[in-house]
């Protein structure tokens, strides 16, 4: 992994001859701005109320370890060359799985738990508080929908599958208020907190925190990145209370991917399989498009199969990793992971996923570092992974206000708490749109420039940018674009239909 840092360059440079005096000095620094580390977290602990100082404890462990990782970096984490061909049964597809028979899906659901990454604020989107609380559809959140999918496979199945919600410290409170309106239904829901890592000045090597209360302070402090979630739920006692009750399986998916729903042809695959070792892993990837080239992909490395980020990737090889016919798949964060083998991983510290260096600046001009990890690296520290090549369908994440276009659209309809696509719409794909960033970004601002949402049934493509409103039930079909220059503004009038169209800043409509 390259790091984007000046000051730490020369750690990460030692694949490269250097003399040993250089060397030397370079241990001894890193040896200082470990030790000097230690000594922090030490004070920062000390002012921890007694309660909470074995949970905290193990949290700096962690960040500990994340943090001597970081500087022991020496370059980029993939050798290039190294990368294997997939082998042919690698990745398996989805329509070649076996429907299970009704009466055995009781019991098969009673050996799922489902998992949510719920670590997330709405901030990029303009609203406050938890993502998972934004409403995308009928009124409805996504965690209302998440709830609403899982208490119908309750009722249909006869069974109670857990819904368990990891959150940060940004988002457990409101959630826990939140989930008390769900208490009348056939559903049980755990949370549980992610860890709470210091941020790190870029330049002093050290936590910003002056003391371990997180709520005076909050920008001193940052959750890792989902890659925490086995050590988090490990350290719940949820997942030691899972493997007592019987279950084998977790499912886990981002909450604002509305695809995400509970795959009955996945478990079955899972807790009956061909071969008689049952796949610890499994990570749901689907076919790369050209909006997707950034995405993580699966590779053969050292004879495992495993998750490559684009952070990960020597930087005369981007182009490589985002070609569409030498990377076919990316990674859609469905995954399948079996409950002892989370268990084993974690008690024998063997987890060791790619460590994701996240620059920012906060708002008083600090320069802060901190180091994260992706729930889908750990694969390679489970056996037998495998990858599914899943329908576009169960990819469907809402980050941006271009995404809840298309999700609050016609081209979808709500049963049961997911997303189906209209059987109008002639081909599987979803329309590429992009909504210009200084008018559309927030949400409420999105709101107010569409009076009702348009037909979508037929567009393939739009782009909005500038000062542009809709009126009541307009009609986009092909490829749209609209562009109201600076100073301009575009009313596209009620019951409007654009056709492969380009509208201007004068309003001529043009042929496209």
């Amino acid at each position: 992994m390259e790091f984007e840092m000046d000051h730490v360059q020369f750690w990460i440079r030692s694949h490269q001859r250097t003399p040993s005096g250089s060397r030397d000095f370079k241990e001894a620094t890193k040896r200082d701005a470990l030790a000097r580390l230690e000594v922090e977290l030490e004070r920062l602990l000390s002012t921890v109320p007694e309660p909470k100082q074995p949970l905290v404890e193990k949290e700096f462990a962690g960040f500990k370890n994340l943090f001597s990782r970081f500087l022991a970096e020496q370059g980029p984490s993939v050798t290039w060359e190294k990368i294997q061909k997939l082998p042919e049964h690698a990745v398996i597809d989805y329509t070649t799985l076996q429907t299970p028979t009704t009466d055995s899906i009781h019991h098969m659901l009673d050996k799922l738990v489902v998992v949510k990454l719920n670590g997330g604020l709405g901030t990029s989107m303009g609203c406050k508080g938890p993502k998972s609380v934004i409403q995308v559809r009928n009124e409805l959140t996504f965690l209302d929908l998440t709830v609403q999918q899982i208490e119908h496979l309750n009722k249909t199945y006869k069974c109670n599958v857990p819904l368990v919600l990891m959150n940060s410290f940004n988002t457990d409170e409101d959630t826990l208020k939140v989930i008390r309106k769900y208490r009348g239904l056939k559903l049980d829901i755990h949370t549980f907190n992610q860890s709470c890592h210091p941020r790190i000045n870029r330049e002093s090597l050290l936590p910003l925190a002056k003391d371990a209360d997180v709520h005076s302070d909050i920008e001193a402090w940052y959750p890792p990145g989902h890659g925490d979630f086995y050590e988090s739920f490990y350290n719940s006692g949820l997942l030691n209370k899972f493997i007592k009750e019987g279950r084998t399986y977790c499912f886990i998916s981002n909450i604002d991917n509305l695809g995400a729903n509970v795959d009955l042809n996945i478990l079955n695959l899972l807790l009956n399989p061909d071969q008689k070792e049952q796949s610890e892993f499994v990570m749901e990837v689907t076919d790369k498009t050209r909006a997707d080239v950034k995405g993580g992909t699966l590779i053969q490395y050292e004879d495992k199969l495993r998750l490559l980020e684009i952070a990960q990737v020597p930087k005369e090889h981007v182009d490589d990793f985002k070609s569409v016919s030498q990377f076919k798949f990316f990674n859609t964060n469905n995954l399948w992971a079996k409950l002892d083998a989370i268990k084993r991983v974690v008690e024998r510290g063997s987890l060791n996923m790619e460590i994701i260096v996240n620059n920012k600046s906060l708002a008083d001009g600090v320069n802060v570092i901190q180091l994260e990890t992706a729930v889908g690296a750990a694969m390679k520290c489970f056996e037998g992974g495998i990858g599914v090549n899943v329908p576009r369908s169960r990819f469907l994440p809402v980050k941006k206000t271009s995404d809840l276009l298309l999700v609050m659209s016609n081209l979808y309809s709500l049963s049961h708490g997911s997303l189906v696509m209209s059987s109008q719409r002639m081909f599987p794909s979803t329309p590429l749109v992009k909504l210009g960033d200084n008018h559309f970004a927030k949400v409420k601002e999105f709101l107010n420039r569409f009076a009702t949402i348009p037909d979508l049934i037929e567009l393939d493509h739009l782009t909005v940018s500038g000062d542009v409103t809709f009126g009541r039930g307009v009609s986009l079909k092909g490829t749209v674009i609209i562009i109201a220059n600076h100073g301009e503004r575009i009313d596209i009038p009620s019951g409007a239909l654009l056709e492969n169209k380009i509208v201007s800043g004068n309003l001529r409509i043009l042929d496209h």
